[in-house]
């Protein structure tokens, strides 16, 4: 359980899922919120790599996943 918390806190993780969650929940659609949660996903990385950082494809994908699990909630 320590290893899973771990890996979540590492670079911000829960904050990527719950903000691709929320970018999500404000597009008003299925599909527009995994649009959105893409774009944001994107851009977050982008400013990253532009401050020096490195592209991260794991944080990239929570955004995208609390997208994903926000299109769910539009379907039900």
């Amino acid at each position: 359980m320590s290893k899973i918390l771990s890996f979540l806190r590492e670079s911000n993780r829960i904050k990527h899922l719950l903000g691709g969650f929320l970018v999500a929940l404000f597009a008003f659609g299925a599909i527009q919120a995994v649009y959105a949660s893409i774009v944001a996903a994107s851009c977050l990385e982008f400013k990253d790599k532009l401050w020096g950082g490195k592209w991260d494809w794991i944080d990239w994908a929570f955004t995208v996943f609390g997208g994903i699990v926000a299109s769910i909630i539009y379907l039900f």
